[in-house]
């Protein structure tokens, strides 16, 4: 797998009960979104099969650091193009 891929993260998304945050991989080919905590991809756009596992599993290995940061994302500052 490329180890060019960037990932973004949104912000914590979804009403009380039904949270969930938005995780996208790209590499200027490629991309594939994810959610956690399900930690499961819901879109993939020319990653294979073992591709998708690995990132997966990344999200798994990292979820409460994504989680933390997801926390931290002001939504407006975001949408503005601020950054902390």
């Amino acid at each position: 797998m490329d180890n060019d891929i960037r990932l973004s993260v949104s912000g914590v998304l979804g009403e009380k009960g039904k949270r969930y945050i938005a995780v996208r991989f790209e590499d200027g080919k490629r991309f594939a979104e994810a959610e956690l905590p399900s930690c499961k991809i819901k879109k993939n756009g020319g990653f294979s099969p073992e591709e998708l596992e690995s990132l997966e599993y990344y999200l798994k290995s990292n979820q409460n650091e994504i989680i933390s940061k997801a926390k931290k994302i002001n939504p407006l500052k975001a949408f503005m193009g601020y950054k902390d």
